[in-house]
């Protein structure tokens, strides 16, 4: 039977309410050197210290070779029944350090991993690190600047790079000590850069396959461009910056902000009207409409008919402009009238398509105008803004400003203004590996979780764009094509939009001899020139789950570790980084990377705002581990990029989040607390309390193990099967079947990747059950005369203990680790770590007994019943005679069989069942046990009824006065009216509830009077 106790949910510790000091930080001090195992012969600290727990562990856990998938086996491709788990991690940023999503992906993800590896399946969790070109570059220019004073063109090329690879080779293994220091079971002899040989070559091979079949061409077309960075940049580096209106915005290189959240309206001149007639455009970049090439009109605009075939008149170039209609035009927005710039507008570009306009750029790549006349040419764009703005006051054409809500496009790496620019680039052709991906999932091949997911993967895969992979970097993997210049006078020079110019290669030499034949020449009549372009970073790491196994090249890993088993990374690179790897895998493999996605949500604060920095509400998960300060999270901020007035607004965040700093938390309640969070929505509102109330729970586990230890004893010997003896107890039987369920719901939980099941499922077990019921109801056993229930008892603890560690092994690495190592031995070929010994399975625990649970289910209710009772009398420190009161003997005769457990549990005196109709004594409390018992609590001689009466008399009255003010309250004319209904309902809430407890005040009095 399922126990009635309330849900762990509502039961979940307070902890704001606990007294938050520091207990005093324990430390492990034995010399242990890195490596060798950690030594837990001494005494057991008296409390629980992260620090003390997590000292040495790690280092022999990698030592030992536990997270290799060749461990305790011959090779990785030895036959396993159990199967193979494969999963690579998002490779992070080599210039990244930790934050809470890392912290969350990995807790996720190692648990995974743990729970695989500890089920017996060869179980890879291959790390990996990102080159991440753009981020590393501005990271290394910044701080040659700083250093040195030189830019990385005063460098030149080959000097630059060497000083990146200097700064990754200081610098870029910090996210893996800080991933070592959450206890990732990664197989670290395999980690890898994407910039690595191995993987650089795959992403050649990939480049020159897609590019001979014609999957990757060159093509002229508007990218989003960085003037700062002078590079084309994703989509995933545009953040979109929304304003309400006029607004001033600092933008890199110039001096004063520049203004954005306008409409600026102007007038073009009707070619040849007598009339003077005009048509008024308007735009929210000005500066443009030195590139404009057309002015367009809705085909169905009465107010134009009458221009068909007309032209307007650009007023600063000898230019007419003709109008063009066309059906993209809003007629309701504005005038109706549309200025065409194909060459810096993404609409403008297409409707120039439709109507084979010519598209003049008038940017050069540093945001410098080009192709214009004095006295705007090599204008800084924002500067040419307020030139052209003048010069149409000047000329009589302004007509109008006013505030324009729009978004305002910028570059999240340098924060400059994106602008739209037309360059000939690399493209990826996307349609037909998008289709693929698509019918993976919808086929079933491909499983996405949760399955909300899959209709964003399929309007993603639906309405796909070709792929811009060129980016204008030093740093990354430079373009393996090359464009060919022929020195033969019949063919002739080509230009380098032209995609039929470009070769690729493997090499220089093997590009040659593509070009040669190509153009039907010797190699010798060949010249080439490299692209100094880098591919886009998401490319290599589009191919990261085969590059990291040696793709092209076959290897055993590559083998067995290919397809992988699950992919699990957060939904916002579900498109960028999950769609490329899927559909680059099939392109280039014909086989899926993996065959199930796992997208967990994003975390945000605990008022449910995205962390960012000007907010100061970004934690380091660090910090969560050791604990902070106030001042210390303070100076973290000193140290960051922010504005002196945004450093001053994240202060007072951060005061008012964390008054007292971030208590030290330890690493085992940062990981259960993320996962227990991660219900499969779309984010996590994290409140460090509740994994303060995590660590708590690490307290409880040390001191339940703590005193199991002392309860079993030196001498103890554990019996070399979890079986049962056949003389267990009731409430023996009782936990046992507790831990069944617990074992059933932990694995159901992780293969339905529901954790916050799992997290319950353990949680409810070692706190509510083991902790609260089972060990209280140990102690009078075990210093019993009983030598056989005591050892079936003691027999039964160990097997919790040791099954409870295994099944929170996944989630608490160390904690676990630390107190099973103090555990002795079923056998002495044991593994010799928790993470490499078997995951308990419902096939090993199955000690399901609906009798025993029923009997303790009647001793909890009976428990319950008496301690509500115990807080409605204020009984402390006494221990009053309970008389059961039942309806019927099988009743009668299980209270009977648990009377003993209540008198532990409840603190009682005697606890008696009355006869079938007897009375119970005079002078008892009563309360509902279960529709067949009732319980009546002795207090005749234990309290003083007249004290009692006196205390109960003047709370009544109170109450009293309380419910009268809000029936009032409630009866008030318009209160239905002017009221919210929130506070109706609360107001309703409240009155119900001062009513019931009037009720039971009443019950107490009439029993004391009868006292008296």
């Amino acid at each position: 039977m399922q126990q009635q106790q309330p849900s762990p949910r509502e039961k979940k510790p307070k902890p704001e309410k606990r007294e938050k000091r520091d207990p005093g930080v324990i430390t492990y001090d034995l010399p242990t050197p890195p490596g060798e195992k950690k030594d837990v012969s001494g005494t057991m600290p008296d409390s629980y210290s992260p620090q003390y727990v997590e000292a040495a562990w790690y280092p022999w856990w990698e030592q030992q070779g536990f997270f290799k998938p060749e461990y305790g086996r011959s090779s990785v491709s030895a036959p396993n029944p159990r199967g193979t788990f494969m999963m690579c991690i998002p490779p992070p940023n080599v210039t990244g350090s930790l934050h809470l999503g890392h912290a969350l992906t990995n807790a996720i993800q190692d648990s995974l991993t743990r729970w695989h590896r500890m089920r017996g399946e060869t179980t890879l969790w291959n790390p990996g690190c990102d080159h991440a070109g753009i981020a590393t570059q501005v990271v290394v220019e910044k701080k040659l600047w700083r250093e040195q004073g030189l830019t990385r063109h005063q460098l030149g090329r080959e000097a630059f790079l060497r000083e990146v690879w200097k700064w990754k080779e200081e610098k870029g293994d910090r996210i893996y000590h800080q991933l070592r220091k959450l206890g990732s079971s990664l197989d670290w002899d395999r980690a890898c850069f994407t910039m690595d040989p191995k993987l650089s070559a795959a992403v050649t091979e990939g480049f020159v396959r897609l590019h001979e079949e014609g999957v990757i061409y060159r093509s002229t077309r508007l990218v989003n461009w960085s003037c700062t960075l002078n590079s084309a940049i994703s989509d995933i580096e545009v953040d979109k910056k929304e304003l309400t209106g006029r607004t001033l915005l600092s933008v890199p290189g110039y001096k004063e902000k520049v203004e954005f959240g306008v409409l600026i309206s102007f007038a073009y001149k009707v070619q040849g009207s007598e009339s003077d007639e005009e048509v008024v455009v308007a735009t929210t970049r000005i500066e443009t409409m030195l590139g404009d090439v057309a002015v367009a009109v809705h085909p169905k605009d009465p107010r134009y008919q009458h221009l068909k075939g007309k032209s307007v008149i650009h007023p600063f170039l000898s230019l007419n402009l003709p109008i063009v209609f066309d059906d993209f035009v809003d007629m309701e927005f504005g005038t109706g009238a549309v200025k065409i710039t194909p060459a810096h507008d993404q609409n403008d570009y297409e409707v120039g398509q439709r109507h084979g306009l010519e598209a003049i750029s008038i940017m050069d790549s540093q945001g410098a105008l080009v192709n214009v006349p004095p006295p705007f040419l090599g204008l800084p764009r924002f500067e040419a803004r307020k030139a052209v703005l003048a010069a149409l006051k000047e000329r009589g054409l302004f007509r109008g400003i006013k505030d324009n809500p729009m978004v305002v496009p910028l570059c999240n790496r340098s924060k400059d203004v994106v602008e739209p620019l037309l360059r000939p680039q690399w493209y990826v052709r996307c349609g037909e590996m998008a289709q693929a991906a698509g019918a993976a999932v919808t086929r079933g091949d491909l499983r996405i979780l949760p399955e909300a997911h899959q209709r964003t993967w399929h309007a993603w895969m639906d309405n796909i764009r070709d792929w811009c992979i060129s980016r204008q970097l030093w740093w990354g993997h430079r373009i393996p094509a090359y464009f060919v210049t022929v020195s033969d006078p019949a063919i002739p020079p080509g230009e380098d939009p032209d995609g039929r110019y470009w070769v690729s290669g493997r090499s220089e030499a093997e590009a040659r001899e593509k070009a040669a034949k190509e153009f039907g020449v010797s190699p010798d009549k060949i010249s080439l020139r490299q692209d100094e372009d880098v591919l886009d970073t998401w490319f290599s790491s589009g191919l990261f789950p085969f590059s990291i196994l040696g793709w092209p090249n076959q290897s055993e890993d590559l083998s067995v570790f290919y397809p992988g088993t699950l992919l699990e990374t957060g939904h916002d690179i579900l498109f960028f980084w999950v769609a490329r790897m899927v559909m680059l895998g099939l392109k280039l493999t014909g086989r899926l990377p993996f065959s199930e996605v796992y997208l967990h949500a994003i975390v945000r604060d605990a008022h449910g705002r995205k962390m960012s920095k000007s907010l100061g509400n970004v934690i380091d998960p660090l910090d969560v581990i050791y604990g902070v300060s106030l001042q210390g999270l303070h100076g973290q901020l000193l140290n960051s990029n922010l504005d002196p007035s945004e450093v001053e607004r994240a202060k007072e965040g951060q005061k008012a989040d964390f008054p007292a700093g971030i208590p030290e938390c330890g690493t085992d309640a940062l990981r259960f607390g993320l996962c227990a969070y991660t219900s499969q929505g779309r984010d996590i509102n994290l409140d460090v309390n509740r994994i303060l109330g995590y660590r708590h729970f690490c307290n409880k586990l040390w001191n339940a193990t703590k005193f199991a230890l002392r309860g079993l004893g030196k001498g103890f010997v554990p019996s070399t099967t979890s079986e049962p003896g056949g003389h267990e107890s009731l409430m023996d039987r009782w936990i046992r079947s507790r831990l069944t369920e617990a074992v059933r719901l932990s694995n159901q939980g992780f293969q339905a990747y529901d954790f916050p099941a799992v997290t319950t499922a353990q949680y409810s077990f070692w706190l509510y059950e083991l902790c609260d019921v089972y060990l209280e109801c140990l102690k009078p056993v075990l210093n019993g005369v009983d030598q056989v229930a005591a050892e079936c008892a003691r027999q039964t603890l160990y097997t919790c203990l040791d099954v409870g560690l295994r099944l929170l092994s996944p989630f608490m690495p160390f904690l676990t680790e630390e107190l099973f190592q103090r555990l002795p031995r079923r056998t002495p070929q044991a593994p010799p770590s928790l993470c490499v010994t078997s995951y308990p399975e419902p096939s090993e625990c199955s000690w399901k007994d609906p009798e025993a649970e029923a009997a303790i289910e009647l001793a909890l209710s009976i428990t319950r019943a008496v301690r509500s009772l115990r807080a409605d009398y204020n009984l402390i420190r006494i221990w009053p005679d309970c008389f059961l009161e039942v309806a019927d003997e099988a009743t009668g005769a299980l209270a009977s069989a648990v009377s003993g457990y209540v008198q532990a549990l409840a603190s009682t005196g005697v606890v008696a069942v009355l006869a079938l109709g007897a009375p119970a004594p005079q002078g008892c409390a009563v309360a509902l046990a279960s529709d067949r018992c009732s319980v009546h609590l002795q207090l005749q001689g234990l309290v003083d009824p007249a004290r009692e009466l006196g205390k109960l008399q003047a709370k009544r009255g109170e109450a009293q006065r309380q419910a009268q003010r809000l029936r009032e309250r409630r009866a008030a004319v318009g209160y239905l009216v002017k009221v919210p209904l929130k506070v109706q309902e609360a107001d309703e809430t409240k009155l119900h509830q001062t009513e019931a407890e009037l009720r039971k005040m009443d019950e107490a009095i009439a029993l004391f009077q009868k006292m008296l």
